[in-house]
């Protein structure tokens, strides 16, 4: 299976918000045909009706791949109007975060195969991560076109076992909502220490803007980095010195987060 598929046999988008948006703005700039994608959206974007995608039309018989883009509140409701594809060799993806595979599973078939994906926040405008895993149906083939279709949007990672999803949600799900974060506090601080709000917010997002930059180009690793900019008895040294205390600082505190998430995450996929 792979997009020459895709161009004969069709894909459906179900649901096409800001992630559904970015991922079909990937899928025509990489050549699949608008006449090859149906969208299914009850409240379609003016940008979406200027595509030539199939809006909101009778879907294709057998289609290569049906993508699941909705919120988990109604994914349910969404997967009831395909019961046309149950026993059929389409591949299901779903993003819909903390639906697990057995869940998919029961409301499509077991037979069916099946692949749970977690883009976070910045794929809707390229710049994030993905996390994949595939139920036992799913081949490499599965696998690989899936990644094909999310690396459109954002860099992709395989998980070896669905458990590890919930690590994935605290981490690169949750995380871009601590990084906002950081930006707020570090603008706070520098509020506080006498800058104006709009300078130092300015300063605070070019910097963690800048410094992930920075860690994405560079061959070296986040911690040779800190020490390239860290002199001995400097200014950086003074405030890491508060940041990296073993009980106090940001790693525990990070640590802390990251598991309150993941546990959350454990809790929301077991009703």
């Amino acid at each position: 299976m792979d997009l020459n598929e895709i161009r004969a046999r069709g894909l459906i988008l179900i649901g096409c918000g800001k992630m559904g948006s970015a991922m079909l703005e990937g899928w025509l700039e990489s050549g699949i045909p608008a006449s090859s994608i149906w969208i299914s959206d009850p409240k379609p974007s003016a940008w979406l009706t200027k595509t030539g995608v199939n809006i909101n039309k009778t879907l294709p018989k057998n289609p290569a791949v049906c993508l699941i883009a909705v919120k988990p509140q109604i994914i349910f409701k969404a997967l009831s109007n395909l019961n046309e594809y149950k026993n059929s060799d389409t591949l299901f993806i779903s993003i819909a975060a903390g639906i697990q595979l057995s869940q998919l599973e029961a409301a499509i078939s077991p037979d069916s195969t099946i692949i749970r994906a977690m883009p976070n926040t910045p794929s809707a405008i390229g710049k994030g991560i993905t996390a994949l895993i595939g139920n036992s149906v799913a081949k490499d083939e599965h696998i690989q076109l899936t990644k094909v279709l999310m690396e459109k949007i954002s860099q992709v990672v395989q998980l070896e076992s669905e458990d590890q999803m919930d690590v994935v949600t605290g981490l690169s799900g949750s995380g871009p909502a601590y990084v906002f974060y950081l930006v707020e506090s570090l603008a706070n601080a520098g509020v506080e220490l006498g800058l104006s709000e709009d300078m130092a917010m300015r300063l605070a997002k070019a910097t963690v803007a800048g410094s992930g930059a920075l860690s994405m180009s560079s061959s070296e690793q986040p911690s040779k980095l800190r020490k390239n900019v860290t002199s001995p008895n400097g200014t950086t040294q003074a405030g890491l010195e508060i940041l990296m205390d073993q009980k106090s600082g940001l790693m525990p505190l990070v640590k802390k987060t990251v598991e309150a998430a993941a546990e959350r995450s454990k809790e929301l996929g077991n009703g």
